[in-house]
């Protein structure tokens, strides 16, 4: 089987076994997506829904958040590891939003990666989730399973694993194919634990498991 309909069929499978696919991270504004998604790297998400609760409780607008010092948040997001650089990122961030966008997020890939703390993930995830627009998100989830699975071989860093996919994959079908490579990476395909190939609906599809 040819990668193309590898990777037809791959989506094909899990679409089947994960027929509700959507991000993990709660928000209901597309800038409290991009105050999350910096939160959640070198951290679960489960934490991050929990602390953005205290975070936008005091600072419930852009505006708000723009004007906040440094300091204050750090001292929300701390709990989320790398609190400084986290807080700094955000505070940039929600100043270009305000002063430059009117407190809107850009709805343009390249405005989005020269915003301060978002990079190709966070810009994809933004593009997908919020805006319906082709996106492919290479989180760790991505990039192991898609090693794993054959769909690239031996390919680690996250803009060659994209590049990768979108050769492969239906652009419509990206962002939701990725959120289930997460879901699948944590419940089968997992990286801290020997996979659970027995009950792996692409057993018989995997390099890893042929």
């Amino acid at each position: 089987m040819d990668k193309k309909k590898l990777t037809l069929e791959v989506i094909r499978r899990l679409k089947e076994a994960y027929p509700l696919s959507d991000c993990t991270l709660d928000y209901d504004e597309a800038w409290k997506l991009l105050v999350s998604v910096r939160l959640a790297a070198q951290c679960t998400d489960a934490r991050v829904n929990v602390v953005v609760q205290e975070l936008f409780g005091k600072f419930p607008t852009v505006a708000a958040l723009a004007e906040a010092a440094v300091e204050e948040i750090e001292d929300i997001v701390k709990v989320c590891g790398l609190g400084h650089s986290k807080a700094k990122d955000i505070s940039a961030c929600m100043k270009i939003l305000h002063e430059q966008y009117h407190d809107e997020v850009p709805e343009d890939f390249e405005k989005l990666l020269a915003l301060p703390g978002v990079g190709r993930k966070s810009a994809n995830l933004i593009m997908g989730d919020v805006f319906g627009k082709p996106a492919i998100v290479t989180d760790t989830h991505c990039i192991r399973l898609c090693n794993r699975i054959g769909l690239v071989e031996n390919i680690r860093e996250p803009k060659k694993v994209e590049m990768e996919l979108w050769k492969l994959v239906p652009p419509e079908e990206g962002s939701d194919l990725c959120h289930r490579f997460v879901q699948h990476g944590r419940e089968v395909c997992t990286a801290r634990t020997k996979p659970y190939c027995d009950k792996c609906v692409l057993n018989n599809l995997c390099a890893h498991n042929i």
